[in-house]
Formats: C-alpha cells, structure tokens, sequence
C-alpha cells in the first residue's frame, strides 16, 4: 500500500471514531441567541412606535445591507435605501400601526446567524381604514464588533395561485 492511501485512510478512521461534537460548527452562546431576540424586540417596537431610528440600528450600516421587500422596488439594496423605504411606508399609512412577531427561531453558528418569523401587521390609511398583512421574514445577522445586526432580510407573503393575487393574511 502507497503512503498516499494510508494518510486518507487514516483521516476516514479518525473521522469515523472522533466525537460528533468536533466535526459541528461552532455554536453560539444562549447569550448571543438572547441578543439576536433582544433585537428583534427593538425592532418591533420600534415598528409599533413608527421609530425608524430605532427600527434602522438593527441593521447593518453601509452599502453591504441587503433586503428583499413585499412592496416596490421590493429590492433593496444599502441601509439608506432601506431607511427611505420604511420612511415612505409610515407616511402612506399615517395612522397607528402594529405588528407582532411569532413562530421566531435564531440558530447562531460562530458569529453568523439566522432566523425567521411571522409578523402580523395592521396599518392605518389617511381615511382611518385598516390594512392587515401577515409577512413571513427571514433575517440573516453577523455579530459586528461584539453587536449582532441585521445584514439581509427577505419578506414576503404568499400568492393565491388561482387568482394570482396576494394572500395578505395567510399565517400557514
């Protein structure tokens, strides 16, 4: 037997027996779990107070930010472009808004994570009418100088294949 044949042999005998636990990828901390989900509470609130200061520090500053929206241009690219996006949905919908986020997951690995939720929202139009959409959305954070933030984002809501129209409200 050549000596190439026994370094790969021995490689596969040692990943055969080593401890699954050496060949996962790190992990983060609860702590780091803990923080992505404190951001995503400033976010909400943020949303439910219409404080897009407070919405945009959970977003990664710079050219790099990257959101896929439900409403058009339904692509943004750049923290500026997605502050003006979230500046120009408050004033289409001047009136009290609210949203609430469930079925949220976060899994940390290393200093990259993801998650994704439900976000129930209602909006007030200028003539006090309501508007009501359920968005599904998936976050992807980086934790940058010790702060976890938003680097890409895709929301969306479901199409009616038979009317070819928008399902506002679908949870499922």
């Amino acid at each position: 037997m050549s000596r190439a044949l026994r370094i790969p042999t021995a490689l596969a005998l040692l990943l055969a027996v080593a401890s699954p636990s050496l060949l996962a990828a790190p992990h983060g901390t609860a702590s780091d779990k803990s923080q992505i989900l404190a951001l995503e509470k400033r976010y909400n609130d943020g949303f439910n107070s219409r404080d897009v200061a407070k919405i945009m520090s959970c977003y990664l500053r710079g050219s790099e930010l990257f959101v896929f929206d439900v409403v058009p241009p339904r692509e943004y690219r750049g923290w500026d472009a997605y502050r003006k996006d979230w500046e120009e949905l408050f004033a289409a919908f001047p009136g009290p808004v609210s949203n609430t986020l469930s079925e949220q997951t976060v899994t940390v690995v290393g200093s990259v994570a993801y998650g994704h939720s439900i976000q129930s929202g209602e909006f007030t139009r200028k003539d006090g009418s309501k508007l009501a959409v359920v968005a599904r959305t998936t976050d992807i954070y980086r934790k940058v100088h010790g702060k976890w933030l938003i680097v890409e984002e895709h929301n969306s809501v479901p199409v009616d294949l038979a009317t070819m129209k928008p399902d506002l409200l679908s949870k499922m």
